[in-house]
C-alpha cells in the first residue's frame, strides 16, 4: 500500500499493540486495506494533522487533538475513539484525543452501537447525557466519552489541534479557543439515515470511514 509520499504504510502496517481486542483488531486490518482509497484531498489534510502530531510529540509535548461536530454525538465522538485505537495500534504514546461541540446533547446511542459493532467495549453509565467508559484494549486506559462543548474543562484549553467534523462547527466556531492547528476533516452526518431501514449501514460506513482515516493519519507519524 503506497501513496505519494512512498511505502511508508507497509513498513507501519505491521506494528500491533499487543492488548488491543482481537475483534477490534480485525476490524482495522480490514480499514488499512482500504486506505489507499482516500482522496488525495483529504489524505493532504490528514497529512497536515500527521505533521502536527510528529511535532509535539519530538519536542516531548503530548498531542492533543480535539474533534468538533455540532452536537457532539456522532461523528466527533467517532473521531476521538478512532484516533486513540489509531494510536494505540501503531504504539504511538503521548497522543491524546477529545471531542466536543458547539453544544451538548448526547452521544448518540446509534453511535454508540457502531463504534461496538466494531470492536470497542462500551460500558453505559446512563443518565440524560450519559458519560459511557470506552474501551479498546486490555492495556490502554478507558476513555470516557459524553456530549459537551469543545471547551469544556473536560477538554483541553491550549495547545490543541482543532478537528473540525462537520460543516455547521466550522461555521459556527471560525475562532477556537486555544487552538494552535485547525484541520477540516468533514463527514457526512450519518444521523440522515436514522429511522430508516439503511441506519445501520450508514452508521457503519461512517465508523468504517473515520477508522480509515485515522489509521492513514497515525502510520504518518
Amino acid at each position: 500500500m503506497t501513496d505519494r509520499r512512498g511505502v511508508r504504510l507497509i513498513v507501519r502496517f505491521g506494528v500491533r499493540n499487543g492488548g488491543m481486542y482481537p475483534e477490534l483488531e480485525e476490524y482495522i486490518g480490514r480499514a488499512l486495506l482500504n486506505a489507499d482509497k482516500i482522496p488525495e484531498a483529504r489524505k493532504l489534510a490528514l497529512d497536515e494533522v500527521a505533521d502536527f502530531v510528529s511535532a509535539k510529540l519530538s519536542t516531548g509535548h503530548e498531542a492533543k487533538l480535539n474533534f468538533i461536530c455540532t452536537h457532539n454525538s456522532r461523528r466527533s465522538q467517532m473521531g476521538q475513539l478512532w484516533g486513540a485505537a489509531a494510536a494505540a495500534h501503531f504504539g504511538i504514546e503521548g497522543v491524546r484525543t477529545y471531542s466536543g461541540g458547539t453544544e451538548a446533547t448526547a452521544f448518540n446511542p446509534r453511535a454508540v452501537a457502531a463504534v461496538e459493532r466494531a470492536g470497542f467495549r462500551v460500558e453505559n453509565r446512563g443518565g440524560e447525557n450519559p458519560h459511557y467508559r470506552v474501551a479498546y484494549s486490555n492495556t490502554d486506559p478507558v476513555l470516557e466519552c459524553f456530549s459537551k462543548t469543545y471547551d469544556d474543562p473536560f477538554n483541553p484549553s491550549d495547545g490543541f489541534a482543532a478537528i473540525m467534523t462537520c460543516s455547521d462547527a466550522e461555521e459556527a466556531c471560525p475562532i477556537v479557543l486555544g487552538a494552535v492547528m485547525r484541520a477540516r476533516l468533514r463527514y457526512d452526518d450519518p444521523g440522515v439515515a436514522d429511522g430508516t431501514p439503511s441506519e445501520t449501514a450508514t452508521y457503519d460506513e461512517r465508523s468504517f470511514q473515520i477508522a480509515t482515516e485515522m489509521l492513514y493519519l497515525f502510520s504518518r507519524v
